[in-house]
């Protein structure tokens, strides 16, 4: 994955070159396993042996795509110490940062069974998903449009979960985001969680207190 800042040529609503570059961003997709450890107690169900829908915050460059690849890895694969099965889950990796695919295989690995749709929009990507691949997880990075959240919400009235991850500097940033309040307001988002500075976890919301804990 990476940036381009300069000239941008715009034609019919679309982006379609950028011209005399200014600044190159390369941002490279690599693993650190295991560092989901302390969230997943927060985001199992284990009663029911599946996660509750989990919403994962902070500015950008904190993490939040590092965090969500090894919770996938753990719920795919299942996690021994908390007698928690291994499920399916569904990835859509719209911008390739999750997976790193690559001629369909995935780079970092994200479990023996997921299912990954690379270089899709979120919308398109977990509707496909939902309708052919049997999912009991859906996952997508960095939600933000009105499409994103449509696509969630007829994941979760599917009877799927999801965890997803989105920009904001607390719970405030998320319930004042016209875009994201909707799904706190209507109860499909039952955690949040938001990375510190120094990549500490704290716990912001969970859905049966309905407050921060």
């Amino acid at each position: 994955m990476f940036g381009i800042t300069g000239n941008v040529v715009f034609k019919e609503g679309q982006v379609i070159n950028i011209s005399h570059i200014y600044s190159l961003n390369f941002r490279i997709a690599r693993q650190v396993l295991d560092c989901s450890s302390k969230m997943l107690p927060f985001i199992l169900n284990k009663e029911e042996n599946t996660i509750y829908n989990t919403l994962i915050v902070s500015p950008p460059g904190r993490g939040k795509t590092t965090l969500l690849r090894d919770c996938i890895r753990k719920i795919s694969n299942g996690i021994i110490e908390y007698d928690f099965k291994g499920i399916n889950v569904g990835v859509v990796d719209e911008r390739g940062e999750i997976a790193a695919m690559y001629k369909g295989i995935p780079q970092n690995d994200l479990g023996e069974r997921t299912d990954i749709l690379d270089n899709i929009s979120k919308e398109i990507g977990i509707k496909m998903l939902i309708r052919s691949m049997n999912p009991k997880v859906v996952v997508a990075d960095e939600i933000g449009t009105k499409q994103d959240v449509e696509a969630i919400y007829e994941a979760v009235t599917s009877g799927v979960k999801g965890i997803f991850t989105a920009h904001g500097n607390g719970l405030k940033d998320i319930t004042a985001n016209p875009i994201l309040q909707p799904l706190l307001k209507a109860g499909i988002v039952e955690r949040v969680i938001f990375i510190e500075k120094n990549r500490g976890l704290t716990k912001l919301y969970a859905k049966e207190k309905g407050e921060d804990v």
